[in-house]
């Protein structure tokens, strides 16, 4: 029998806490190294657990491949661009809130229009997908269109002071919060059950009375709208946005190749994929070019498909057993 929602979010409260105290730590580790540095390096890891985490919502529990996540990381970032314009004043988690809503609803609408594609297909409809969004925003012109726009974000940080940096990486470390916790909640839920009998075999699970379009709509919803919650702050990181930057290979190559090095069977995965990766990426970075990053990215992908293809989490999982 389904457990009730009241009873699932009991159960899920020590691991919410658990996961405030390490955020707690990890903000008081990176503030005690006093390098600003540490802030940008960390901001960037936590994102990619965040795209990481929502990928795998819908290509790892639901088993449809998304390549279009450079639109959905977009619509989040440009919509923080209007709304700078707009309303210069607005607070940025009430950007990332609207930015994460507009992605949401274009993955409604994307799992409506895609009803009927499976596999390949649907996979193909969604880089499709990331190609028109991208000439959309091309061309136009209130967000720069091809010239991209300046973003000047404020020199103190709001709240906690400092640098604006240290308040990006607040904002992301309780983005992950919620969305590994949403992960986390779904796995154990008769939603996960669902997601999984879509991925194992979804004409079985429409014959067997599982709501398989409800569920899709479901999974692409909250995945297209955590990826643009991720992409909404891009503006203030980089403080210039163009499309280049804003649909950049990276976030669609780490954000599928992550959870599959990590494990798509579980939230774990795509974190410590994207601490990984991810670190690795940056020191990188640093120390030869940020050139390599795709690179890394998909030679580390390819390998871990044929030597491993549950994943870091899969492995220990099959050792265990």
């Amino acid at each position: 029998m389904a457990a009730s929602p009241a009873g699932a979010g009991v159960r899920g409260l020590p691991f919410v806490l658990i996961l405030v105290v390490a955020a707690a730590a990890i903000f008081a580790a990176t503030k005690w190294v006093g390098n600003s540095y540490a802030f940008f390096v960390g901001y960037v890891v936590l994102q990619y657990i965040v795209l990481g985490t929502a990928w795998n919502i819908l290509g790892g529990y639901t088993g449809y491949v998304n390549f279009g996540v450079t639109a959905f990381f977009a619509i989040g970032a440009y919509s923080t661009v209007v709304l700078h314009k707009l309303v210069p004043t607005l607070p940025l988690p009430v950007m990332m809130a609207v930015g994460g809503v507009m992605a949401g609803l274009v993955g409604i609408g994307t799992g409506y229009l895609t009803l009927r594609l499976r596999g390949v297909f649907f996979s193909i409809a969604t880089l499709a997908l990331a190609v028109v969004v991208q000439t959309l925003i091309t061309n136009w012109d209130f967000v720069g269109g091809a010239r991209g726009a300046y973003v000047l974000r404020p020199r103190v940080a709001p709240l906690i002071g400092g640098e604006y940096v240290e308040y990006l990486f607040l904002l992301m470390l309780g983005t992950c919060i919620v969305v590994l916790a949403t992960a986390r909640a779904i796995e154990r839920s008769a939603l996960g059950y669902g997601f999984a009998a879509i991925r194992d075999d979804e004409a079985a699970a429409e014959a067997s009375g599982v709501p398989t379009l409800r569920l899709k709509l479901i999974a692409t919803a909250l995945s297209g709208g955590f990826m643009g919650i991720a992409g909404a702050p891009l503006p203030f990181y980089v403080t210039y946005l163009d499309p280049a930057s804003g649909f950049s290979l990276n976030y669609a190559v780490n954000a599928i190749a992550m959870p599959l090095i990590g494990g798509t069977s579980s939230w774990l995965g795509p974190v410590i994929g994207a601490v990984l990766v991810g670190g690795l990426q940056e020191y990188l970075r640093v120390t030869i070019s940020s050139a390599v990053n795709v690179l890394v990215a998909g030679v580390l992908m390819v390998a871990f498909v044929i030597l491993a293809p549950q994943g870091i989490v899969g492995l220990f999982q099959g050792k265990k057993r």
